[in-house]
């Protein structure tokens, strides 16, 4: 049998960290600038919380961890580690005007490269036997639903029991929606994303718009690898364990049509068919799993290519998506 009432939350789960990751790639698109390293980037994310928990949290039982600490620290450490990839994309892409899609691609490797390389030291200091660590006293502060959840039944479970940041990452989605298309800022930032070169005449500052959105961008992305670790995975870093999020969260972009309000609800229906294989029943048919592990996928192609067909402007990227601006050109 199906079990909805189980499978609804752990589809929201699944897809909290898809639609941090999807609502900071959509804003740094905004800008027209198309980065591919937001795999890297939520890893990086994921691993910076993860160091700043480990030392906080080291040597503490859970009585002697101050809540407001313990969620402060990684937190901070996660938008540092995050903001640093962001800036290290602009100054590449903006300022030296380096091909976007290879510096995307470079920042992934050079993420995961440096999530596992601190991540494998961290294990080492910790002397865990097993190829892992876990941060059980941070992950359970992380993960604390609202009181009234386990007194609410079913609704309870289906809304109210996920940790904070599940609800802060639907905020800053709906928040993001609102300063793009009801903003002055968003309107600013859209017309860099369009059209830079009339933004620049026009006198808006492309380059600071561009830092601007991607650095943040990076920071909102980076907040989805802190939730896969200190709350789906409850705590628990083992390198190379964040598998294809990233890059279904670049998917989810196209999915959305670049709306990050669309995105709510479409990262849980990603995070749904990320997991689909592991609620109906397949047997010991390996291949069938595999076919159902492509749906979120199948889905992107679908939905790209009827968003095509209809040719509508508002289901379009940004018109100078992934170009480099060279304002002597204007």
């Amino acid at each position: 049998m199906f079990d909805i009432i189980s499978f609804i939350p752990r589809a929201i789960v699944q897809g909290i960290p898809l639609l941090l990751g999807s609502t900071g790639e959509t804003l740094t698109e905004k800008s027209g600038n198309l980065n591919l390293g937001i795999p890297g980037i939520m890893y990086v994310g994921g691993i910076s919380g993860v160091i700043g928990s480990f030392f906080y949290e080291s040597g503490k039982t859970a009585a002697e961890m101050n809540p407001a600490l313990a969620i402060l620290i990684p937190v901070v450490c996660c938008l540092l580690g995050s903001l640093l990839m962001g800036l290290l994309y602009c100054f590449l892409t903006v300022t030296l005007r380096a091909n976007q899609n290879v510096t995307g691609l470079a920042l992934t490797t050079f993420g995961v490269g440096f999530g596992n390389f601190f991540g494998g030291s961290l294990i080492k200091l910790s002397g865990s036997e097993l190829p892992s660590i876990i941060l059980t006293n941070t992950s359970n502060i992380f993960r604390r639903s609202l009181p009234i959840a386990e007194t609410t039944g079913v609704f309870g479970k289906l809304f109210l029991s996920y940790g904070f940041l599940a609800y802060v990452a639907v905020i800053i989605a709906l928040s993001i929606s609102y300063m793009l298309n009801r903003t002055r800022t968003g309107l600013h930032l859209r017309a860099v994303g369009e059209s830079p070169t009339t933004a620049d005449a026009a006198g808006i500052n492309v380059t600071r718009y561009k830092y601007f959105s991607t650095c943040i961008g990076a920071m909102i992305a980076g907040l989805g690898g802190l939730y896969y670790v200190m709350d789906y995975a409850s705590g628990m870093w083992s390198n190379n364990a964040f598998g294809d999020r990233g890059w279904l969260a670049i998917a989810l972009v196209i999915f959305t049509v670049w709306r990050p309000n669309v995105g709510v609800l479409a990262s849980f229906l990603f995070g749904g068919l990320y997991i689909l294989h592991m609620y109906i029943p397949s047997g010991m048919n390996l291949a069938v799993k595999e076919l159902y592990k492509m749906a979120p996928y199948v889905v992107t192609i679908v939905v790209l290519v009827l968003t095509s067909m209809r040719n509508k402007r508002e289901n379009q990227p940004p018109a100078s998506l992934g170009l480099p601006y060279f304002r002597e050109e204007r």
